[in-house]
């Protein structure tokens, strides 16, 4: 099947900043995520996808279960399925992100809260 690519974009609107889907096609889905200066997602897990994070402009703080690590342009990292992470943007200008997920279920609602600063647990 050929993937869904999306001229336009549309941009999706949420308290922390923004995502757009860039392409999508059974199994794997590609997004633009972008976090405002001193904002942050929610602490979640995905019970049906993993994720592959790699940091287009700015410094992205991550955290990974336990670990909270920093990344910088072109680096990147692994979101096992199940595995706890978070994404935050310390710094005074936006963190932009290319996020490629792949699983046999991509939706939006396939999110566990285990924390939020914007009261949506």
């Amino acid at each position: 099947m050929t993937p869904l690519n999306l001229p336009n974009n549309p941009r999706t609107q949420r308290p922390w900043g923004w995502f757009e889907t860039v392409s999508e096609a059974p199994g794997f889905k590609i997004k633009r995520i972008g976090v405002f200066p001193g904002q942050q997602i929610s602490l979640q897990k995905h019970a049906h996808r993993a994720e592959h994070w790699v940091v287009a402009q700015g410094t992205a703080r991550v955290t990974l279960d336990e670990r909270v690590f920093d990344l910088g342009v072109g680096q990147s990292c692994d979101i096992a399925l199940g595995q706890v992470h978070r994404l935050a943007n310390l710094g005074t200008g936006l963190v932009e992100i290319v996020e490629v997920q792949f699983g046999d279920y991509l939706g939006e609602d396939d999110i566990i809260r285990l924390s939020d600063d914007y009261g949506r647990i």
